[in-house]
């Protein structure tokens, strides 16, 4: 049965998360999480990217011919992000050099490639951008989780604002140094995945 445009949205969220339930797109989910305004960026990043580019090719999917459609979604994905990475460096500069290269990975990312693939090329544009939508906040409830952890107990702030403030600042809070290194965050995407297949055990693999 068809899904409804809220579920289109939500289910992506929570009952079926691009990288808690198919592990996509957790490179820069270690990488850009070490502070929540990276994630942030990169979370509304990823959901333009996916949303828009779900959308354009939905519009375009009975143009393209069967051989080369791979490539014009590619075309499609690193156009988007050519121009979200251009918007960063002209508003944003500093956050855009904290991102590095990780912007322009955006066109690797497989959750926009798979939406692309499995969804767009056989859906009418609205239920695409809702779809795009969706994954990109699923992706993003992951990251800004992740990226929350780390900053807080890593460094004591969230969003550069101190929370719990540090010795080395005459506070009472001795930061957690591991939090601090991209590796912490293999380990808090492994516990969010176990925590989210134990609510729902129908996302638990069988052999």
């Amino acid at each position: 049965m068809a899904e409804s445009k809220l579920e289109l949205v939500v289910f992506p969220i929570f009952k079926r998360n691009p990288i808690a339930l198919l592990i996509l797109g957790i490179c820069s989910a270690l990488a850009v999480t070490g502070q929540m305004a990276t994630a942030f960026v990169m979370s509304v990043c990823v959901i333009f990217v996916t949303a828009f580019s779900s959308l354009t090719i939905s519009i375009v999917r009975f143009q393209i011919p069967n051989s080369v459609r791979i490539g014009i979604q590619i075309t499609v994905i690193a156009t988007l992000v050519i121009l979200v990475d251009q918007i960063l460096k002209a508003f944003v500069f500093e956050l855009s050099k904290q991102l590095s290269i990780y912007v322009g990975l955006i066109i690797t990312n497989c959750i926009i490639m798979g939406r692309a693939e499995g969804f767009a090329m056989s859906n009418p544009p609205v239920a695409s951008f809702l779809d795009g939508v969706g994954n990109g906040l699923g992706y993003s409830f992951i990251l800004i989780l992740v990226a929350f952890i780390r900053e807080l107990f890593g460094s004591g702030s969230v969003f550069g604002y101190e929370i719990m403030r540090t010795v080395s600042n005459g506070g009472w809070y001795i930061p957690n140094g591991l939090l601090v290194l991209p590796a912490s965050a293999f380990f808090l995407v492994a516990l969010i995945i176990w925590a989210v297949r134990t609510a729902l055990p129908d996302q638990q693999e069988t052999e």
